[in-house]
């Protein structure tokens, strides 16, 4: 018998169709052949978070049964999967279910899988966001909330019904932006709605790719109103070039920790730009020290901005206050 050390390769005896999805920063497709890569420990994971990759695994059988796995699995120090942690997840499987994953579990069966210690449950926009994609990828219709949704946000509601407002209704029509008339709806909710409406709206915005006409409304939202500016600026995590202007803004203003936090989570594609990283490690080097030293590692893990970190920390031309927090961060790290 061929011993299963990878996911793929477990979900491969069980004759199964699979899918993948990060969900860690934002909900967004992993490649197959990226994903190879990353089983075979050939490449770090592409969007850490505070040391774990968080994805989803949608599998599903002959009869288009589908089910589905969250995983939080630890990486090491170099962004890779820790394989003993994979290994234990495939063990624990097998020792339940066998190779047969799309057998019906009994009690006992489902209360073992659904407490291991590599379970997590998303949050619930990110969730909604997740079944959207799924449901879209798959060629199945919206949920039951997508029409509700695009009533609202269209104006045919009043706006104070936005408390029937679903999650899930938002998701369906943020995954299919482009279709149909949902770009003109979410311009015209992001103008009219109320305010709860376009917070959970720009929620599900920031996990998927906007148009720039979007982008430049959400931008000059931001600018114009103080209560949804980090929700603005969420909603701008596809839009690395929309998000330097934001940057630039918010830094004019000064860069408060909430803020720096938000693009760190959310935005962190605008810190590839290097006028970017200078204005945010700036910012960053004002707050209290063990703030610096939290944020910083968080974004130096992803793989596409760690040369880049690196250097700019190194640069002869860095400004007294970062030196001197990159100072107190090396202390900290050999303490």
């Amino acid at each position: 018998m061929v011993e299963l050390t990878t996911l793929s390769q477990l979900l491969g005896a069980a004759s199964s169709q699979y899918q993948v999805y990060d969900l860690g920063r934002r909900v967004q497709h992993i490649d197959m052949m990226e994903f190879h890569q990353i089983e075979a420990l050939n490449s770090p994971y592409p969007f850490p978070i505070q040391g774990h990759a968080q994805f989803a695994l949608v599998f599903w059988n002959q009869h288009g049964q589908e089910f589905v796995w969250f995983l939080k699995l630890p990486l090491d120090e170099q962004g890779l999967l820790n394989p003993a942690a994979r290994s234990q997840f495939i063990k624990m499987v097998l020792e339940a279910l066998g190779k047969d994953l799309n057998q019906t579990l009994s009690d006992e069966q489902q209360q073992q899988l659904d407490n291991h210690p590599f379970a997590f449950r998303p949050t619930q926009e990110k969730r909604a966001l997740f079944n959207a994609l799924v449901r879209k990828q798959l060629g199945q219709q919206a949920s039951s909330q997508y029409e509700f949704a695009m009533q609202y946000l269209s104006g045919q509601l009043p706006g104070e019904q936005w408390q029937q407002l679903g999650f899930q209704g938002l998701a369906d029509i943020c995954v299919r932006l482009n279709d149909l008339d949902h770009l003109q709806a979410v311009s015209h909710a992001l103008d009219n709605a109320a305010a709860q409406a376009v917070a959970a709206l720009c929620q599900c915005l920031e996990h998927v790719s906007i148009p720039a006409e979007l982008a430049d409304k959400l931008l000059a939202k931001m600018k114009s109103a103080d209560n949804l500016r980090l929700f603005y600026l969420r909603a701008l995590a596809s839009c690395p070039n929309t998000g330097m202007q934001a940057l630039q803004w918010l830094a004019g203003k000064q860069l408060a920790p909430d803020a720096l936090l938000t693009i760190a989570a959310r935005n962190w594609t605008v810190l590839k730009l290097e006028q970017a990283r200078t204005i945010y490690l700036e910012a960053l080097a004002f707050q209290e020290q063990h703030f610096f030293n939290q944020i910083f590692a968080d974004i130096v893990s992803i793989p596409a901005l760690r040369n880049e970190l690196l250097t700019a920390i190194r640069s002869p031309e860095r400004s007294v206050q970062l030196s001197a927090a990159i100072g107190g961060l090396v202390r900290a790290t050999r303490a």
